[in-house]
C-alpha cells in the first residue's frame, strides 16, 4: 500500500496568509411549513475586510449553514468599499442611518480599543479600526446595524477631501 506521507504543502493557497478578515455577524434559521412538515433554511450575514480600510458586507441564504456562509462571504467580497481612516481611528464623529438602525461612531485615543456591540465590532475589526466608541441608538437588528455602520463609515471625510471641495488647504480646515 502506498500512503501519501509527503510533507510538502498540498496547495499554494494554504501556505499564504489570508487576504481578508472574514466574520459571520449573524446566522438565522428560518422555517417554512408545508404539507409534509417544516423546511429549514439558513441566512448568514457576513463581513469581509482587509484590515487596511477596505470593508464590505453581504448576506447568503441556503439549505445548509456552510453554504449560506460561503454565499454571504462571496456577496461581501463583491461589495467592498474604501473608508477614510485617521491612524487607528476615524477622522471625526459621524451618525450612520439605515432603515430603523442608527449608529453613532466617535473617534477614540490610541489604546482605547473597540467599545461597541457585536455587529459594529465585526465591521470595525474587518476594516482595521482598533480605537473607536460606538453606540446603536434605535434598532439592534444586526442587518440594519451593520448597514448603518457601513453608511456612517462611507460618509467619513478627512481634511484633504473637505479642502478639495471647499477650495482650501488642509491647514485652513483644521484651524
Amino acid at each position: 500500500m502506498a500512503y501519501q506521507n509527503d510533507r510538502r504543502p498540498r496547495r499554494r493557497e494554504e501556505q499564504e496568509a489570508p487576504e481578508f478578515v472574514e466574520k459571520v455577524v449573524s446566522l438565522n434559521r428560518v422555517a417554512k411549513t408545508v404539507k409534509g412538515g417544516r423546511i429549514m433554511r439558513f441566512a448568514a450575514l457576513c463581513v469581509v475586510g482587509d484590515g487596511k480600510g477596505r470593508v464590505g458586507y453581504g448576506t447568503g441564504k441556503a439549505n445548509e449553514v456552510s453554504e449560506a456562509i460561503r454565499k454571504g462571504l462571496e456577496d461581501a467580497k463583491k461589495n467592498l468599499t474604501n473608508i477614510t481612516l485617521s491612524g487607528t481611528t476615524i477622522p471625526h464623529e459621524v451618525i450612520g442611518e439605515f432603515g430603523a438602525g442608527r449608529v453613532i461612531l466617535k473617534p477614540a485615543a490610541p489604546g482605547t480599543g473597540i467599545i461597541a456591540g457585536s455587529a459594529v465590532r465585526a465591521v470595525m475589526e474587518a476594516a482595521g479600526i482598533s480605537d473607536i466608541r460606538a453606540k446603536c441608538l434605535r434598532s439592534n437588528n444586526p442587518g440594519n446595524v451593520v448597514a448603518a455602520t457601513m453608511t456612517g463609515l462611507m460618509s467619513l471625510r478627512d481634511a484633504q477631501q473637505v479642502g478639495a471641495v471647499r477650495g482650501k488647504t488642509p491647514a485652513e480646515i483644521l484651524g
